[in-house]
């Protein structure tokens, strides 16, 4: 073979090869919560799904416990901006950006999942409409388990919360709380574990999940299920990312993402009563809430609802919809 032809063969193949890397879309999805949160395992088993359903041609890399540099509250902003192709985004997180993104978290509106699921009916859409307007699409949607109180006070009636200087993600969440009659902190989840070292903070309002990736047994000892409110993570892509992919790729993502969010729902489910049984294998102590004790806190609560309602009027005709086809069932 002559060098020419040698060369020209050559040539042809290194385009050949850069073509096909071209082809290939290779993702980052910005992820703050640790490792082993059920979370970030969902964000992989949909990964490792779209490479299967694609062929390869994308593939996700699901950078977990902030290592791009993110907080909880900067990841909406970050997908919008293009600094991530993906992120999975507490939903009310982002308030600040529309309050309507609060609209999960009314206290007491929602009583468990398959509550959540019908109100998703009519809420899902107003959802998808704040991402879009903020550059990303929605893809799927997974439910945080039920709620919890976390403290080192054992409480049997409401006075005994007074004064508590408890954490919560959002607005909402330190909005109920404070209502009770403990002092409510705003604070994202990278903050947390050095303000309960240093007593900063003296408890938690959270999840189960959220309780075993914290180790909270190494700092408080009662767990209160108050269920207070409900909220979501959201996997989100940028949109000019997503039109660069394939048409055919892209069909392919939503149906990956469609089959497997039932899925993510169940492994939230089944993730809430694993997380309180690791907990009291701990130490820690699940204290049943009387009747009338939580039933003053829901009286507490209703303050919060209108206070929600007025600050954000958008939501009040969703909660009605999703409130009469609850009568209608």
């Amino acid at each position: 073979m002559s060098v020419f032809k040698s060369f020209i063969l050559g040539t042809a193949t290194a385009v050949a090869t850069v073509g096909a890397a071209a082809a290939e879309t290779n993702l980052r999805l910005s992820d703050v919560l640790p490792e082993g949160n059920f979370m970030v395992e969902n964000a992989r088993t949909f990964a490792d799904a779209v490479a299967e359903a694609t062929d390869g041609e994308v593939t996700i890399t699901v950078n977990a416990a902030g290592s791009l540099g993110f907080k909880g509250p900067d990841q909406l902003g970050a997908v919008r901006d293009g600094l991530v192709d993906m992120a999975d985004i507490n939903i009310s997180q982002q308030v600040g950006s529309n309050p309507l993104f609060g609209a999960e978290g009314v206290p007491f509106l929602v009583n468990s999942m398959d509550d959540l699921k019908a109100y998703h009916a009519f809420l899902r859409p107003e959802i998808e409409e704040l991402f879009e307007q903020n550059n990303q699409k929605l893809l799927y949607m997974v439910p945080s388990p039920a709620q919890y109180v976390y403290l080192n006070e054992m409480v049997e009636n409401i006075d005994d919360f007074e004064g508590i200087p408890v954490r919560g993600a959002d607005k909402n969440t330190v909005d109920i709380i404070s209502s009770i009659g403990m002092d409510g902190v705003v604070m994202p989840w990278g903050e947390l574990l050095p303000a309960l070292a240093s007593g900063r903070v003296e408890g938690v309002a959270t999840s189960a999940t959220s309780g075993v990736d914290g180790r909270f047994w190494e700092f408080l000892d009662y767990i209160y299920a108050t269920n207070h409110t409900w909220g979501s993570n959201a996997v989100t892509i940028n949109m000019d990312v997503w039109n660069s992919i394939s048409e055919e790729d892209r069909a392919a993502i939503e149906e990956v993402a469609a089959d497997l969010e039932p899925d993510f729902w169940e492994v939230s489910r089944a993730a809430d009563v694993a997380s309180v049984t690791t907990m009291e294998a701990e130490g820690m102590t699940l204290v049943p809430l009387s009747d009338e004790l939580m039933s003053e806190i829901g009286e507490r609560a209703t303050t919060v609802q209108d206070a929600f309602f007025e600050r954000v009027p958008a939501a009040l005709p969703i909660a009605e919809a999703y409130l009469q086809s609850r009568t209608n069932d």
